[in-house]
């Protein structure tokens, strides 16, 4: 991992000290940012998110998805866990911790947002750091490519569906044209764009494609402490006022991750799956194309909703949650392979 994924959590703790401090300081400053907007849409925050997903999806090379058959029963567990497990599993979390449990804690007015915020976590399954992660636990490289390009295809049609489905359940109206557009503007869109560049760029060769890579890598992690800096200038007061809410909104993104990860591992195992495979299975599950989350939770309710704050929480523990996944993924091979 470079130093900007490496001690990503670190970039976020810092973002929000220095988004909380600039909205106490300049409330006129951002409260005009947040203004700046169409159909709901606020442009400053839209590029930055464009600036955000598009260098990840020109990583994606969707002529791997041949390579899908070659493991039918990994690609099977990473299908089941990411969109009939993983979802409805944080829908049932959100319910149990946010409504329930840690209701009295919440301000009431936030609670159908904040599971609305951990419901878009769940839904977009993971498109840049699953890469990282897979590399550090020696995972098949050509499957970790194929299920990703899988995944994105799926999310194109499945992602609105899925959220609106859960959000009905979760008894949160939302507005189907809002979402669908989100859908349009932060998957379909991107991802077209992203595509077009990358066969640009392969025309001049691998090596100009790396090296493109290699520059435009940062660009999609500054963007989103961009992103995180105003969503925290405007998240400031509530924070202030209830600081116990991100470890409260951490606890059922936790339990997402360490569950679905173990779940798919063991699939894995039962079903017979080399251990090279499993990893990225297991990984992808457990880990969120939180870039996503956060977009569609900012086009839906807005900077100042829970939505947007619990998305945030989900780029917060990644890294270290993810890190400890991988941990335990690599020490226990020896487990995996022989019983």
């Amino acid at each position: 991992m470079n130093i900007f994924e490496r001690y990503l959590s670190l970039w976020v703790a810092f973002c929000i000290v220095i988004g909380i401090a600039a909205g106490q300081f300049f409330p006129a400053l951002f409260q005009t940012i947040g203004n700046i907007e169409i159909a709901k849409i606020n442009l400053p925050v839209g590029l930055l998110i464009w600036v955000m997903i598009i260098p990840m999806l020109v990583k994606v090379d969707f002529s791997a998805m041949h390579e899908v058959k070659q493991h039918l029963r990994g690609i099977s567990v990473t299908l089941v866990i990411n969109w009939l497990v993983k979802p409805f599993t944080m829908a049932f979390l959100g319910w149990l911790f946010i409504r329930n449990i840690f209701a009295p804690l919440l301000p009431a007015e936030q609670i159908d947002s904040y599971i609305a915020g951990l419901i878009l976590l769940a839904a977009a399954p993971c498109t840049a750091m699953v890469f990282v992660w897979s590399r550090l636990t020696k995972g098949d490289p050509l499957f970790t490519l194929s299920q990703v390009a899988l995944n994105d295809t799926i999310m194109i049609f499945a992602f609105a569906p899925i959220v609106a489905l859960l959000l009905g359940i979760s008894a949160i109206i939302i507005p189907w044209a809002t979402l669908i557009s989100s859908v349009l503007l932060y998957i379909l869109l991107p991802l077209l764009i992203a595509q077009i560049w990358r066969k640009l760029l392969l025309r001049r060769g691998q090596q100009v494609f790396d090296s493109a890579m290699e520059k435009i890598g940062p660009w999609s992690i500054g963007a989103l402490l961009l992103t995180l800096v105003l969503l925290f200038a405007f998240q400031g007061a509530a924070i202030l006022q209830q600081p116990l809410i991100i470890a409260l909104l951490a606890v059922p993104i936790l339990i997402q991750v360490f569950f679905n990860s173990a779940l798919a591992y063991w699939l894995n195992k039962k079903l017979g799956e080399k251990h090279n495979i499993a990893c990225p299975s297991a990984l992808i599950g457990a880990s969120n194309f939180f870039e996503l989350a956060v977009a569609t939770a900012i086009s839906l309710f807005g900077f100042h909703s829970g939505a947007a704050l619990a998305t945030v929480v989900g780029v917060l523990i990644e890294v270290p949650a993810m890190l400890l996944v991988v941990h335990v993924v690599n020490r226990s091979r020896h487990w995996y392979e022989t019983t």
